[in-house]
């Protein structure tokens, strides 16, 4: 049997990220997933992608994780511009109003997990577990893994990154509260006649959002089409050619004519809040916690957010000579980052809220809301920032 002090269940971006972030911790991580973490690339961008912000992009540098990222699989995007389709509410922001050279990048998801992977290989104090769990031992001082290749691990600290339904969650019987978005997500990528000049543009159509993110290639955008489950349906039942021209007149045609690059796939969107994020060994980060809507793209920065926080609530606990598994000593984890997902779910909903449907009070709230934002600096720079994530 191998003990290590943390098990990380779950090898994708928010769970390599906490062990990316314990490099220089005195701490031994395991993290287990039952494929391996890094898989090649294929010759084509993937449609799975995440915009990453300023102030996660600065832990991955910190974390020499950005030398091992490819480069010519993320994007870095100057400027967003955002709109309500068929109004005047219209907004545009700048990296150059605050001073940075980029306000995020567009990375595929493989393309940062095979970064994160590689930089894990390369800490001493991290050791990445092919495997999967067909068991869950709770004791008072360790937690034993029961692995499908036959072997034991056990650890002081059972961390759950292992996604929206996740495995560590239920076992653990941490509570969840859950709620319909009554929206299903239409990904893929998409070659326009414009070029897109790294700007993330974001349509707010009737019946949900759509945003065109910038990938690599000048004329290559990666979308998230966010409609209601009998629109997407609908969508998704057309041919190419259709379906290409029901994105341009949804997009405003901002970038000319469209074909697709990738096939087209879909997945509901659901908000799941768990109500307990820790106990006694064990302790969930990203969606294993929490998943929000994609429209404002901050899923992944929230989760690797978490990471941070953690990482540094366990390096203190463990220099302080402090039990890193007991619950009470995870507690100031809990409480900040349960705060911070409730802050972006309740905004989730609001904006969900009011740029939903055509109802005409809320399309002219919409619109002044909008056109007034862009022109007071002010509150313009604070969205800025908080997109950014400073």
């Amino acid at each position: 049997m191998q003990h290590v002090d943390i098990a990380i269940v779950g090898g994708g971006i928010v769970g390599l990220t906490l062990a990316a972030a314990l490099k220089n911790s005195e701490l031994s991580i395991a993290v287990i997933d039952k494929a391996a973490c890094y898989q090649p690339l294929s010759e084509k961008p993937t449609a799975r992608v995440s915009a990453i912000n300023q102030a996660n992009i600065k832990a991955l540098k910190q974390f020499d994780v950005w030398n091992y990222l490819q480069q010519d699989r993320a994007n870095p995007y100057t400027d967003m511009h955002v709109w309500d389709k068929d109004s005047f509410g219209d907004i545009h922001f700048s990296c150059s109003e605050m001073g940075s050279d980029a306000l995020g990048i567009i990375v595929e998801n493989q393309a940062l997990v095979n970064a994160l992977a590689e930089a894990g290989e390369a800490q001493s104090n991290v050791q990445l577990v092919t495997a999967g769990i067909e068991r869950v031992l709770a004791g008072p001082n360790q937690t034993m893994l029961m692995l499908d290749n036959d072997e034991v691990l056990s650890c002081r600290l059972l961390v759950g990154a292992d996604g929206a339904n996740s495995f560590v969650r239920k076992q653990a019987g941490l509570p969840i509260t859950f709620k319909d978005y009554e929206h299903t997500a239409i990904v893929a990528n998409i070659k326009t006649d414009e070029p897109h000049n790294n700007i993330a543009r974001q349509a707010f159509t009737p019946t949900g959002p759509l945003a065109l993110l910038p990938m690599v290639a000048p004329n290559v955008c990666s979308i998230v089409w966010s409609q209601t489950p009998e629109q997407a349906a609908s969508l998704m039942t057309l041919d190419d050619e259709a379906f290409c021209n029901a994105l341009t007149a949804a997009s405003n045609s901002k970038l000319g004519m469209t074909v697709l690059e990738t096939k087209r796939s879909a997945f509901p969107l659901t908000m799941r809040y768990a109500r307990q994020w820790a106990k006694d060994g064990v302790v969930l980060i990203g969606d294993a916690a929490h998943t929000i809507h994609p429209l404002a793209g901050q899923g992944a920065n929230l989760g690797m957010q978490d990471s941070l926080v953690l990482a540094e609530t366990l390096s203190s606990l463990n220099a302080s000579g402090k039990d890193i598994g007991l619950y009470k000593n995870l507690r100031s984890y809990e409480r900040s980052r349960k705060t911070e997902a409730m802050k972006m779910i309740a905004a989730m909903d609001g904006f969900k809220f009011l740029f939903d449907g055509n109802d005409p009070f809320k399309k002219l709230l919409r619109g002044i809301g909008l056109s007034a934002t862009d022109r007071l600096g002010t509150i313009k720079n604070a969205f800025v920032s908080h997109a950014m994530g400073l």
